[in-house]
């Protein structure tokens, strides 16, 4: 039986020292067919400041699907990685949800204003299944239910290559599922350097830098010295602790700071010309 290839696109980017691109946009069937066939590595399907609607969700997931594609790669998962990002807020620990979108078969989840030790590692173990302490990987414990049947027929694998793939990357080097933490506010930047020291499986850190720039009285105000020096610190906590950092505005002017500076997921906005992703592919080393 031929060896199962890596799966998630903007892990196997990561994995590479690439910088990864990932769209973000609402999860209507229109925009999904549309990236499908996009030079994206992922897209996040946005869920936090729109509706919560998993049928929703899971119809936008089936038209990422490309049956020719599929011949082509030799793999049922979709060439763009869906990801998307849930609507509540790190301190609701609210894992039911992380469970649902799971089981439709996304292959990470961002998750809003995670602050604390506490609400990083909760974020991680509502996407992994229980092992018995003491086991291989069994920190953060997962809490997980177990429903696979949807996502592994999604993935286009049995349930039992599906459990072997279904963990965190990178805690588990085989691992399809990206753990997405969203630091936007300043109680978030003075814990994360213990939120990254003590909890593993984070994937990538993703700057809020809307919300953060609420809190620090400039909304919006991205260049300010204040909101400047915040985001600064985000990116060298990331560099300091070795794990990718997010930005989610790039656009035409700031695209090559970015990446100069050391972004490793960028979220560019989904227009049908990309021309954005275009020049950072490009700015990159992608083309």
């Amino acid at each position: 039986m031929p060896e199962i290839p890596r799966l998630n696109g903007v892990i196997k980017a990561l994995e590479q020292g690439k910088t990864a691109f990932v769209g973000f946009a609402s999860p209507d069937i229109e925009t999904a067919t549309a990236l499908a066939s996009s030079p994206f590595d992922g897209v996040a399907f946005e869920m936090e400041h729109a509706p919560m609607s998993p049928p929703v969700l899971r119809d936008a997931l089936q038209y990422m699907l490309d049956r020719r594609q599929i011949v082509q790669g030799g793999t049922l998962a979709p060439k763009v990685t869906p990801l998307v990002r849930i609507p509540p807020n790190g301190g609701e620990m609210n894992q039911w949800i992380a469970k649902q979108v799971l089981d439709i078969g996304v292959f990470g989840i961002i998750f809003p204003h995670v602050s604390t030790v506490e609400e990083a590692r909760n974020a991680v173990s509502a996407c992994r299944y229980p092992r018995l302490p003491g086991a291989l990987l069994s920190q953060p414990p997962g809490i997980r239910g177990d429903a696979p049947g949807r996502a592994a027929r999604y993935w286009g694998l049995t349930q039992q290559e599906y459990y072997a793939r279904a963990d965190v990357w990178p805690l588990a080097p085989q691992g399809e599922i990206l753990a997405i933490i969203q630091c936007e506010d300043t109680k978030a930047i003075e814990n994360l350097p213990r939120i990254l020291q003590e909890v593993r499986g984070i994937g990538v850190v993703l700057i809020g830098e809307g919300d953060l720039s609420q809190e620090l009285g400039h909304p919006r105000e991205y260049e300010h010295p204040v909101v400047a020096e915040a985001i600064e610190r985000i990116l060298k906590i990331c560099k300091d602790h070795n794990v990718p950092c997010g930005h989610p505005h790039p656009d035409a002017k700031n695209i090559e700071r970015l990446i100069a500076s050391g972004y490793r997921f960028l979220m560019p906005s989904t227009p049908r010309s990309f021309g954005v992703l275009e020049q950072g592919r490009k700015l990159a080393g992608r083309s």
